[in-house]
């Protein structure tokens, strides 16, 4: 009994432990499946366990380190927080500053006054506020207070913050720089919106003295307030150039109603100073307008706008100004005709550059003396000196140039030479009002340059040695002709010249009365001589010698009135012939010539005609002995030595013996003849 009792006691415990290990099977397998599903969060745990440590390590920490953190944070604390302050007002001023200025220009520029003031405190205090982050740091690190992943972190930041403050543009997010082109667009606008060109209408008077109108105060004062910014800002140098350009602009703009296109000629465009004469005038009152009233108002401009910067700043504008605007060409044309062919009239034209630069010598020394015009200094020095040097060595070769010409052949027609009258005239020129001054002027400079001594009566002896050389050439001239007849024409033509052209002259008074009165003897005596020895002649062919009207011998006197009427003619015609060509280029000269030589022939052959007419008027031959009417005769004679184009007029190409014969009833000589 005992055992089975035993055997149900072991069957019961082997059943209690097979429940028992079913059980903890079960539940084992419960806590896999559990275990299974929690795996994710322990790993999300085992993660974190790093960062937990981290954050309980200041527990672990020295506890007066602890304590003395505080006072690091709260010291750096203030500073960023300020710093952060200012940078949320500069994102504040961002809505107005990028606004156009032209609204409320005062406004904007307060405006941008507060962000530079705002960039300023950044700039002065971002390095304070990350010196103290970096000291945090430094003491963090120093007491292991923090983790080193953690300091790490911090350390990269600090180094970002550190390289944005040294890039103080981008403080602002380029806010400043933004703000500051639109003042740079509205000093343009502004200068451009009141800059207008002078209206002109040439050509210019005396009367054309308007400045063009300055820019009104009110925009001038807008103009200097922008300025103050933009220099603040380092931007002058850019304001200079936008004025320069505008302005500048505004006076080509003025200039161009001159009509300055001969500016550009250059020396291979021209022949001589001939050519370009109608130009040099006018260069001489361009120059003067566009000095004294565009280049004048442009320099004060400049002064009223820039005051407040230096004198420096405003007269290196007013340069370039100057030099853009068209100042150089000017001076670039009075460069071109120094450098041209040299020849006598070029010598007026360099006195007359000389006179428009020198009578504005004041406004240059004024306007363009200061050392930023360097250039046009340079240009203008370099033009007198070319002037004054050319100007004088023409003079200085007027002599020689005239003694030179003295082995050219006469004039053909017995007239007054082309030296002559040039000369006569040109002298009479260099001393009278318009040139004297100049011209001893620049001969005085020119041998001082020389260091040597200019007498004040040393242009009028040159002057007068250069007449008396045409006197010798006179001479020569009048030998060189192998017609005795043509060089008394001559004669008397060019001692009336000489006479007329200096009478009452400065010249004809320093070579006096009696020098003056020679020459007119002269004319009168080579007048005399050589009616006389040519038309003064004539007369003689028509001889009353062997002539009886009322006798029975009229068919013999009819052939010597034949015989001479064609030796009359045929030494008349020959005479012509011979003389058609020459001329008497003074009018009140030749029309006494022409008078003398009508007395000495008409008179004879109307009173011949009028007397011996009749005894060939109704031969059938007629017409080959009286070729010629007295008023056609005398129409010839008074029409004598008229220069080209005047001589003769519709008679022009055709002897005028046979025009007159188609024109005149040649055979009704009776009445024709009264």
């Amino acid at each position: 009994m005992a055992e089975p009792a035993m055997v149900d006691r072991g069957i019961q415990s082997l059943i209690a432990a097979t429940n028992h290990l079913k059980s903890s099977l079960e539940k084992s397998k419960a806590i896999g499946l559990a275990l299974e599903r929690t795996s994710p969060r322990f790993d999300e745990i085992e993660q974190r366990l790093p960062s937990l440590e981290a954050a309980v390590r200041p527990i672990r920490a020295d506890r007066e380190a602890l304590v003395a953190v505080g006072g690091h944070i709260n010291r750096a604390v203030g500073p960023a927080a300020a710093v952060l302050k200012v940078l949320d007002a500069v994102h504040g001023l961002e809505k107005s500053l990028l606004s156009d200025p032209k609204n409320d220009l005062s406004g904007y520029l307060a405006v941008l006054k507060r962000l530079e003031e705002a960039l300023r405190f950044l700039g002065e205090n971002c390095g304070l506020a990350i010196q103290w982050l970096e000291d945090i740091v430094e003491y963090l690190e120093d007491h292991s207070v923090a983790d080193e992943k953690y300091l790490s972190n911090l350390k990269k930041s600090l180094k970002g913050l550190r390289e944005f403050q040294q890039e103080k543009a981008r403080l602002d997010g380029g806010l400043r720089d933004a703000a500051l082109d639109k003042l740079e667009n509205e000093f343009r606008r502004l200068l451009k919106d009141n800059s207008v060109p002078l209206p002109m209408a040439p050509p210019l008077g005396e009367q054309a003295c308007i400045a063009p109108p300055q820019l009104p105060v009110t925009v001038i004062h807008k103009l200097q307030a922008v300025l103050g910014r933009l220099r603040a800002n380092n931007r002058l140098e850019m304001c200079v150039s936008i004025y320069v350009e505008v302005r500048s602009s505004n006076v080509r703009a003025s200039l161009q109603a001159l009509d300055l296109d001969y500016l550009d000629i250059s020396v291979t465009e021209f022949n001589d100073v001939q050519s370009i004469e109608g130009y040099i005038s006018q260069w001489g009152n361009h120059l003067e307008f566009a000095v004294k009233h565009l280049f004048e108002a442009e320099f004060k401009l400049c002064g009223d706008v820039f005051e407040r910067f230096g004198s420096n700043v405003w007269l290196d504008c007013f340069s370039k100004i100057a030099a853009q605007a068209g100042m150089l060409a000017f001076l670039q044309f009075g460069k071109t005709v120094t450098d041209s062919k040299k020849d006598p009239i070029k010598l007026l034209k360099l006195l007359d550059i000389f006179t428009s630069l020198n009578k504005l010598r004041g406004d240059f020394n004024r306007l363009f003396g200061g050392a930023a015009c360097v250039e046009i200094q340079s240009f203008t020095r370099d033009i007198i000196k070319k002037l004054i040097d050319g100007a004088a060595e023409i003079f200085w070769e007027l002599l020689v140039q005239v003694e030179i010409q003295k082995q050219i052949q006469p004039p053909s027609d017995g007239g007054v030479p082309r030296l002559v009258s040039f000369v006569t005239d040109y002298c009479n020129k260099l001393v009278g009002d318009k040139y004297k001054s100049t011209l001893s002027q620049v001969l005085l400079i020119q041998k001082s340059w020389r260091s040597e001594r200019f007498q004040e009566n040393q242009l009028t002896v040159e002057i007068l040695r250069i007449i008396k050389m045409i006197e010798q050439n006179m001479e020569a001239w009048m030998k060189a002709y192998p017609d005795q007849t043509l060089a008394h024409f001559f004669g008397m033509n060019n001692h009336y010249h000489l006479y007329k052209s200096l009478k009452g002259t400065r010249i004809g008074d320093q070579l006096g009365d009696s020098w003056l009165k020679e020459h007119d003897q002269y004319k009168e005596y080579y007048a005399t001589v050589f009616l006389r020895d040519t038309w003064g002649k004539l007369p003689t062919h028509l001889s009353r010698e062997g002539l009886i009207l009322f006798s029975g011998g009229h068919a013999t006197a009819r052939d010597l009135v034949k015989k001479r009427l064609k030796s009359f003619n045929d030494a008349f015609d020959e005479m012509y012939k011979k003389q058609s060509t020459w001329v008497v280029p003074e009018k009140d000269l030749r029309e006494r010539v022409c008078q003398q030589i009508v007395q000495a022939v008409v008179p004879v052959y109307r009173s011949y005609m009028q007397n011996y007419g009749p005894l060939v008027e109704k031969d059938a031959s007629s017409s080959k002995y009286v070729r010629y009417t007295v008023v056609a005769l005398e129409k010839i004679l008074s029409s004598l030595y008229i220069p080209r184009p005047m001589r003769y007029g519709s008679f022009k190409g055709t002897p005028p013996s046979e025009k007159l014969r188609n024109d005149v009833d040649l055979r009704r000589t009776t009445s024709a003849v009264v």
